[in-house]
C-alpha cells in the first residue's frame, strides 16, 4: 500500500504488504528430531508442551499449569483436547502470519497433535522464546539487556 505521496505505508513499523502474505513456519511438520527433548516430553506429556505454548502466547495471563491442567481434562474426559490446542495454533499463525500449512489448524491437530505441537514449540524458539520459562522467564531474559543509569548521591531512588 502506498500514501497519495508514494511513500510505501506501515503498520506498527511492517510494511503494508508483509501484512498480507503470509509467511513460512521455521520447522516443518514433521521436523520433531531438530529438538529431541521437546519431542520426547510432548509424546509422554504433551499438556505440559501445550501449557507453555500457550502461557506464551496469552502473555502470562494464565499460567502454564492452567493450561496444562485443563488439556489433560479435556483429553481425559472428552478425547477432544486437540480442539482447544488448534485455537492456540491458530492464533500463534495470527500472531506471526505463519501460513496455515499442511492443511487448517484442527485438522494438524486432530491427525498430529504432538507434530503440531512440536512445531509451534520450535517456532517459539525460533521467535526467541523458549517456552519452558515462561511467560514471566522470558521478559526477565529480555530485560537482562537492560543498564540502568547509575544514581549519584542525592538523587531519588527506587
Amino acid at each position: 500500500m502506498y500514501s497519495s505521496t508514494g511513500q510505501q505505508q506501515h503498520v506498527m513499523g511492517v510494511p503494508a504488504q508483509a501484512m498480507t502474505a503470509p509467511s513460512q513456519w521455521s520447522t516443518d511438520l514433521c521436523d520433531c528430531g531438530k529438538d529431541c527433548s521437546n519431542c520426547c516430553l510432548t509424546c509422554w506429556c504433551p499438556c505440559i508442551t501445550f501449557g507453555r505454548i500457550a502461557e506464551v502466547l496469552d502473555k502470562g495471563t494464565t499460567s502454564c499449569g492452567v493450561h496444562g491442567a485443563l488439556y489433560s481434562v479435556l483429553y481425559l474426559f472428552t478425547g477432544c483436547q486437540c480442539i482447544y490446542s488448534c485455537m492456540y495454533r491458530s492464533k500463534l499463525r495470527q500472531q506471526y502470519m505463519l501460513s496455515e500449512e499442511p492443511c487448517n489448524d484442527c485438522l494438524v491437530h486432530c491427525c498430529c497433535e504432538c507434530c503440531a505441537l512440536c512445531q509451534e514449540y520450535r517456532e517459539l524458539k525460533y521467535r526467541g522464546f523458549e517456552p519452558s520459562l515462561g511467560w514471566e522467564g522470558n521478559l526477565a531474559r529480555q530485560n537482562q539487556g537492560i543498564v540502568m543509569p547509575p544514581v549519584g548521591a542525592g538523587e531519588m531512588k527506587r
